[in-house]
């Protein structure tokens, strides 16, 4: 049976771990051993049937291509405009240059149109595909759907459907308070992805915008996906501590590979 396997790049907030400014005991942890060492937000995917995909492409996009020594990229899912999740397109695009390649990136089409804004010359080497409803690569569905991203707007999340085995996942790394029709597309997951800055966060409601983990935990009990993983993580998370997760709920890892 074909699997599609999910590769952690990055499982970090906008600003990565460690803060270059801050010196608390989780940002210096990441300088020594590294445990709590967090790249910008990103998910490498990987499947016999539709080729190399990345979900994002933030600001260490180069060194998480090093790390890992691939050389190219077939396909792009971009879920909002946030420089954590766009900033390693020029460096895409000037890959493509040197390689004589053309990069494809799926996005809504606001998104496109912010991408465009910021660096508008991007289309000179990557076609940017706007999405107009389901997406189709290989055996998999992909919807994307907007979800509310609190004091930064919306953002969008990936929902992957196998048409032949019935598995399910879905990628919602920046999200916070969903209601209603947004919360239609994380039923009956294998897995979740899900962003938490925070284990408890400790700021005004009106000046957030992702999920905590306490607040995730709500979510999950909710919606029963089979396995959920967090990701998205500031220094606030300490992967050292035991936060007694419930079953099935774990912190993502830099490195680590999923199957579905």
């Amino acid at each position: 049976m074909m699997t599609l396997s999910i590769t952690f790049w990055g499982t970090g907030d906008s600003m990565g771990v460690p803060r270059v400014y801050c010196s608390c005991a989780v940002c210096e942890e990441a300088r020594g051993s590294g445990l709590n060492r967090r790249f910008r937000s990103l998910v490498h995917l990987a499947d016999e049937e539709f080729g190399t995909m990345l979900i994002d492409c933030g600001p260490d996009w180069r060194s998480q291509m090093e790390a890992v020594s691939l050389r190219q990229i077939d396909t792009m899912l971009i879920t909002h405009a946030h420089f954590d999740h766009i900033g390693g397109l020029p460096e895409w695009a000037d890959m493509n240059r040197w390689l004589g390649r053309r990069g494809r990136a799926y996005a809504m089409p606001d998104v496109i149109e912010a991408i465009k804004r910021q660096f508008p010359w991007l289309t000179n080497q990557i076609d940017f595909v706007p999405i107009e409803g389901l997406l189709q690569f290989g055996g998999w569905e992909v919807l994307c759907w907007r979800v509310n991203h609190g004091k930064n707007g919306h953002a969008y999340a990936f929902r992957f459907n196998h048409s032949a085995t019935g598995r399910a996942f879905a990628y919602c790394s920046d999200s916070i308070a969903l209601q209603g029709e947004e919360l239609v597309p994380l039923a009956g997951l294998d897995l979740l992805i899900l962003g938490t800055n925070f284990y408890k966060e400790p700021f005004p409601f009106e000046s957030r915008s992702v999920y905590d983990v306490t607040e995730a935990i709500e979510l999950i009990k909710e919606h029963k996906p089979r396995r959920t993983m967090l990701t998205h993580m500031s220094h606030d998370i300490d992967l050292a501590h035991d936060y007694a997760l419930p079953n099935g709920v774990t912190f993502a890892r830099t490195g680590m590979t999923v199957v579905v």
